[in-house]
C-alpha cells in the first residue's frame, strides 16, 4: 500500500540537497524513535508510535514497536531477531538486487544521506500488511510529519509469517516507484498500476512459483470471488489487489514485464503510460484492446487454440471465472430484459443458456457512454466462436443467433466499459446498460395434438370458472392451463398473467398484492414460493413441470 502526503508548505514539491548527519552516521541497536505513522491503519488509530531499534544490517534498520518487544521473553526475541536476519539477507541477495535491476534504484542515499532503508514493525488494522508514505521522502520543511527517511512499515502481527519477504518487497517496490516517477520525472503514478507493480514483485522474485499457499494462489481466491472488480478504482480492498493482479500477470506472460518496468521512467502516467510502451514496442493492441482480450480469457483460457486467450504461467492455466447465468425455457415464445451497473475496466460476464429456437439479443446503454461488447457463442460440442457487437450511433446493437438451443448451447456477453483513461479515485461513478433477451419458440411434433385436447376442455372449463364468479372469489382468470415454464424477468406475457390470475384467486395470504401486469416481478415470485410450501413443491420461484402440473389440476378442479 503506497500513502500520498497529504501537506505541503509549497505547492511544488522541490527535493533540497539537504542531508542530516546524525542520521548518516547510523544508529545504534536498542535506540528509541518516535516515528509518525498513518492514523487510519495504526491499529488504535494513533499517529505516532515510538519503536526500538533491534536489528542493523548492511541495508536495513529494523525497528520494532517498543511497548511490544519489551513484553517479549528474551528467547523470544533472540527468535524473532533470528527470523530478522534472514529477512534481511533475503533482501540483501534478492529482493535488492533483482528489482532495482528491473525497475531501477530506490533514491539512495536519499533524503536522510543514509544508504540504509528503515523498516518499522507496528500495530496495524486487521487486513493491512503494510504501506509506505511518500511523506517520509520529503524534508519537515515541506512536509511536516515526515520521518526524514527512506522507509517501509510491516504489520507486527505478521512479523514470524513466511510470507513477510512478499510484504517487504511490495512495500520496497513502492520506494523505487517514488524516486523513479515522483522525484525524477515530477508526476504521481495511478495508484492502481502502482500498486500493480508492486504485488507482481512476488512473482518476478519467484516467490509464487510454488503456487501453494502463495500471494498468487490468495489472489486468485480472491478475483475468482469478485472477479468483475474494476482495476482502476481502488479502495484498498482485496479484490482491488486480486483484479489487477491477475490482470497484470495476463499483460506481462503475453507483452513482457518491460512494459511495466519502463513505464516508471516515462512522464506519461496510468493508462497512457502504458500504451506509449506498447507502441514503442511496435505492438499493434493498445491497453484497452489488451483488457479486452484479458476478459476473453478468463472464459476461454485455453492455450491450444489462439494463445492470446490463454494465460502462460503455468499456475493460472486452469483459471476461469463462473459468469452471471440467465435461464430461458426450453420450449415456446420468451423474453427476458436485464439492466446491470458497471463501472470503468470491470469485467463483466452474462451467460445466456435454454432457449429452442432463433434467439436475438439487443444491447443498449446511455448515449455518449463507450462500451465495447465482446460475446462468445458455443455449440453443442463446446466450440466456440469469438464476436463484437456493432453499436450504432445511439449506443444500441443487436444480436440473431438461428437454431439456439439446437446447433448453440450457450451465448456470453461481455459488457465493457472503456470510457475513462485518467484520473481513477476510491469512488469511480457506475452506468447502467441493459440487454433484452427473445427467442422464437418451436413447438416439438407431438405438442399440436396437446394443444388441440386442451382447447377442448377450455369450453367445459369456463363453464366451471364462469359458475365460481358468483362464489367466494371475483377474480377472473384468463385461461384453463399453463404450458410453458415461467421465471423470473419476463415481461409482458400472457402466460405469467394467468399465473398472477391464479395466485390471487387463491387469496391475500397467497398473493396479497394481486397486481396482474404480465411481468414476473420479485412479488409474483414470492407468491409462487408461497404456493410451492403450501403444497410441498421445491420453494424456488420457479414455475416448472411440478409447479404446473400443481397449478394445472387446481384449475381443472374448479381452481381448487
Amino acid at each position: 500500500m503506497r500513502i500520498p502526503p497529504k501537506k505541503f508548505i509549497a505547492a511544488t514539491a522541490v527535493f533540497l540537497p539537504l542531508f542530516f548527519a546524525h542520521m548518516a552516521a547510523g544508529a545504534n541497536s536498542g535506540d528509541f524513535t518516535t516515528f509518525n505513522v498513518e492514523k487510519n491503519v495504526e491499529v488504535s488509530e494513533n499517529r505516532q508510535v515510538q519503536a526500538v531499534l533491534v536489528k542493523t544490517s548492511p541495508d536495513l534498520y529494523f525497528y520494532v514497536e517498543k511497548s511490544w518487544w519489551e513484553a517479549q521473553t528474551p528467547a523470544k526475541q533472540n527468535e524473532i531477531l533470528g527470523k530478522l536476519d534472514t529477512l534481511s539477507a533475503e533482501f540483501s541477495n534478492t529482493i535488492y538486487p533483482n528489482l532495482t535491476s528491473i525497475f531501477g534504484p530506490e533514491w539512495r542515499p536519499g533524503v536522510d544521506g543514509d544508504t540504509k532503508i528503515t523498516v518499522l514493525f507496528h500495530s496495524m488494522k486487521e487486513g493491512s500488511a503494510g504501506y509506505f508514505r511518500s511523506a517520509d521522502e520529503y524534508l519537515k520543511l515541506q512536509v511536516p510529519d515526515s520521518n526524514e527517511r527512506e522507509m517501509v512499515y510491516l504489520a507486527l502481527a505478521n512479523i514470524e509469517s513466511s510470507q513477510l519477504k512478499v510484504f517487504l518487497a511490495h512495500e520496497f517496490t513502492h520506494l523505487i516507484e517514488f524516486n523513479q516517477k515522483d522525484r525524477k520525472n515530477g508526476v504521481a503514478e495511478e495508484t492502481w498500476l502502482n500498486e500493480a507493480r508492486a504485488d507482481f514483485s512476488s512473482t518476478l522474485l519467484g516467490y509464487d512459483t510454488v503456487y501453494d499457499g502463495s500471494n498468487l494462489q490468495k489472489r486468485v481466491r480472491d478475483f475468482l470471488g469478485n472477479p468483475s472488480d474494476s482495476i482502476t478504482e481502488w479502495q484498498e480492498k482485496k479484490y482491488d489487489y486480486a483484479a489487477v493482479s491477475i490482470f497484470m500477470h495476463y499483460l506481462v506472460d503475453h507483452y513482457g514485464v518491460n512494459i511495466l518496468a519502463d513505464s516508471l521512467k516515462l512522464k506519461s502516467i496510468g493508462i497512457a503510460s502504458l500504451n506509449e510502451m506498447l507502441a514503442k514496442g511496435g505492438y499493434k493492441e493498445d491497453f484497452a484492446d489488451i483488457f479486452t482480450d484479458w476478459t476473453i480469457t478468463n472464459i476461454i483460457n485455453n492455450c491450444a487454440g489462439n494463445t492470446k486467450f490463454c494465460y502462460l504461467n503455468q499456475s493460472l492455466q486452469n483459471l476461469r471465472i463462473a459468469p452471471t447465468l440467465n435461464f430461458l425455457p426450453l420450449t415456446g415464445n420468451s423474453s427476458l430484459s436485464v439492466t446491470n451497473v458497471t463501472k470503468n475496466w470491470a469485467g463483466n460476464w452474462q451467460k445466456i443458456i435454454g432457449g429452442n429456437g432463433d434467439l436475438v439479443l439487443e444491447f443498449s446503454t446511455l448515449s455518449g457512454v463507450n462500451f465495447k461488447v465482446p460475446y462468445i457463442i458455443f455449440d453443442k460440442d463446446n466450440n466456440y466462436s469469438i464476436h463484437f457487437l456493432a453499436l450504432d450511433a445511439a449506443h444500441k446493437g443487436k444480436i440473431a443467433i438461428k437454431d439456439f438451443g439446437v446447433k448453440y448451447s450457450s451465448l456470453i456477453i461481455i459488457p465493457l466499459l472503456q470510457d475513462k483513461t485518467v484520473g481513477f479515485s476510491d469512488s469511480e461513478f457506475a452506468y447502467s446498460y441493459t440487454y433484452k433477451v427473445s427467442i422464437s419458440g418451436q413447438v416439438p411434433e407431438e405438442d399440436p395434438a396437446i394443444i388441440q385436447q386442451l382447447l377442448a376442455k377450455i369450453e367445459s372449463l369456463k363453464q366451471q370458472i364462469a359458475a365460481l364468479a358468483g362464489g367466494q372469489n371475483n377474480f377472473s382468470i384468463s385461461c384453463s392451463v399453463l404450458t410453458v415454464n415461467l421465471y423470473l424477468g419476463l415481461t409482458n406475457n400472457g402466460s405469467v398473467k394467468c399465473l398472477q390470475q391464479f395466485l390471487a384467486a387463491q387469496g391475500p395470504e397467497m398473493y396479497p398484492e394481486g397486481l396482474v401486469t404480465g411481468n414476473f416481478g420479485s412479488l409474483t415470485r414470492a407468491a409462487v414460493i408461497r404456493f410451492q410450501k403450501k403444497y410441498a413443491i421445491a420453494a424456488t420461484g420457479f414455475v416448472g413441470i411440478v409447479t404446473r402440473a400443481k397449478i394445472n389440476a387446481l384449475l381443472s378442479s374448479n381452481g381448487g
